[in-house]
């Protein structure tokens, strides 16, 4: 690793908020004993997006069946389903008066449905406690059972649908060695067709090693399989174990890059250092 990407650039520092909301979410969190991707995937948003009242929902327990180098899940052998988590995440949804929920979960390869009736339950829960609820799901890619995952999930609507490709195909041995770009792109167009109405969405990091080529290629991608929102961010190591940083991408860089988004037909799009996939996810319009 160069010089470069071992010091962090003045746009990537940030103060830790310390605020009455964000204590809150930390206690709701911890007394309800939830996962979060924030803590499970070290985001750098986690003091802001706390300090604002929300929070991305991991479930189905935070040990993964894969071991992608990007990210600092751990893996291992999860443990089955608790069914008393539905009802936990709708506890915690009441308690911070939330209004919009994103709901992920670790690759869950053991089990038959690859988790989906589990996040169909905790939405129906949600939902029975609190009809206004909006829904976003982002999910694994349900390798060996995609149709029988969305007939699953179709019993869930309405939701935003969204399953991150993370990077470029070139760089999937590397970093995202037990996914598959094609795999993944089946499973947003397999939703697409399935629910016209949902929209669809992923994610992708830079910074990773890969070229502008290949980014272009891969939104033309995600346009071709009918995804409508996109986010696009800095990759930033997140374990000591995690693969090195490449590059730290100007802001300017990615401001270029909202704009070959939105020209690529994306309706909305969030491109920053920081952007995640979750991230400002219940803004209806991203594009200001």
């Amino acid at each position: 690793m160069s010089s470069d990407t071992k010091r962090l650039p003045p746009w990537l520092r940030r103060p830790w908020p310390a605020s009455h909301r964000f204590q809150h979410t930390e206690e709701t969190l911890g007394a309800l004993e939830l996962q979060t991707i924030c803590t499970n995937a070290n985001c750098p948003n986690k003091g802001e997006c706390w300090g604002r009242g929300t929070a991305t929902v991991l479930i189905l327990g935070n040990v993964c069946t894969r071991n992608c180098k990007f990210c600092s899940v751990g893996t291992g052998k999860p443990s089955p389903p608790d069914p008393t988590e539905p009802a936990r995440l709708a506890q915690m949804a009441a308690a911070m008066k939330l209004r919009y929920l994103v709901i992920t979960s670790v690759n869950r390869d053991d089990l038959p449905d690859g988790g989906a009736g589990h996040f169909r339950e905790c939405i129906d829960e949600v939902r029975r406690n609190l009809p206004e609820m909006r829904f976003e799901i982002l999910t694994p890619d349900f390798r060996d059972n995609q149709a029988q995952a969305l007939e699953i999930l179709s019993e869930a609507l309405p939701f935003v649908f969204a399953h991150n490709v993370e990077t470029v195909p070139s760089l999937y041995p590397q970093a995202r060695s037990g996914g598959d770009y094609g795999l993944s792109l089946q499973l947003l167009q397999m939703a697409h067709v399935r629910f016209p109405e949902t929209p669809t969405k992923s994610s992708i990091m830079l910074g990773l090693g890969e070229t502008s080529d290949e980014v272009l290629q891969v939104l033309r991608d995600l346009r071709d399989v009918g995804c409508a929102r996109l986010t696009i961010g800095q990759y930033l190591k997140p374990s000591k174990d995690s693969l090195d940083v490449a590059e730290y991408v100007r802001p300017e860089k990615f401001a270029w890059w909202k704009q070959q988004a939105l020209k690529a037909g994306f309706s909305w799009v969030q491109s920053a250092p920081f952007a995640r996939s979750s991230y400002f996810a219940e803004q209806e319009n991203a594009n200001g």
